[in-house]
């Protein structure tokens, strides 16, 4: 069954964002701010990647959605951190609204659409756990009196941890979150255009079955600068720095090397 994932890299969309902006040319300005942009490439390159090159299934596509008018510089760097990811296609738009330019993607990816496939998104700056494909494939198959009666069914992990990430390593709280981004996804049957980008991911379980699973430790969800569903004021999760057996912990289950977010965030 073909898995495909989406990940959205400061592509400019027309709505989408809680943080609002009187252009797209004003959005362009935000998203591609070197710092803001700099912090996106830290975490992508420290969070968001390696998980996925790790996975113990490498059965899955990935398309990264950026801008088509995205800076050359910043394009050919992106293309570097996944050149080699054979997985992975960088796919560049113009802007378009949020949910039906994710939608089309996924659809267009599908390359049978007369057969189910599973979809999951994966946001540029957290993690999910080495075998979250694996899982999701598994899922589906112990799913299947709901998937042959749903045109669609979600799958779901409630268990992980909030984190930030520097100079100083990795501070992080484990917790209980049901239907959050990092541990989702949605198996679709064929001939349905449906896409995990219909809903909102915390609304899934109003418009379809879903099957959650508890278990522990299933994605790391950062919160930095420029979360934009953080933008405004909103509940502060403490956090504490790894144990020794913390640090372990998260480079088996999502290939995070405490070592290389060091140096990656505290280079100039």
């Amino acid at each position: 069954m073909q898995i495909i994932g989406l990940c959205r890299f400061s592509y400019p969309a027309i709505g989408g964002f809680q943080v609002g902006h009187e252009s797209i040319e004003d959005r362009m300005t935000y998203l591609w701010a070197h710092e803001r942009l700099e912090e996106r490439f830290r975490l992508l390159e420290t969070m968001a990647l390696p998980c996925l090159r790790a996975q113990t299934d490498q059965d899955f596509d990935l398309l990264i959605l950026i801008g088509d008018q995205f800076p050359k510089e910043h394009r050919d760097r992106l293309h570097d951190l996944t050149s080699n990811m054979t997985q992975v296609q960088i796919i560049a738009e113009p802007p378009r609204p949020s949910r039906e330019m994710s939608k089309a993607l996924l659809n267009n990816a599908r390359r049978d659409p007369s057969k189910p496939c599973i979809q999951f998104r994966h946001d540029d700056d957290d993690a999910c756990a080495v075998d979250f494909i694996e899982k999701l494939r598994e899922a589906a198959t112990d799913a299947q009196p709901l998937t042959k009666k749903h045109k669609a069914v979600g799958l779901d992990w409630n268990q992980g941890y909030v984190a930030e990430v520097g100079s100083h390593g990795i501070s992080a709280t484990q917790i209980h979150r049901a239907f959050y981004v990092s541990a989702l996804g949605m198996h679709i049957q064929g001939n349905c255009k449906m896409t995990i980008h219909n809903f909102m991911h915390e609304r899934i379980p109003q418009f379809m079955p879903c099957v959650t699973y508890s278990d522990p430790d299933m994605f790391v969800r950062t919160h930095n600068g420029y979360n934009d569903s953080r933008q405004k004021k909103v509940k502060q999760v403490p956090v504490k720095p790894l144990t020794t057996e913390q640090v372990q912990l998260f480079h088996d289950r999502f290939a995070v090397d405490i070592d290389l977010v060091r140096n990656v965030f505290s280079a100039p």
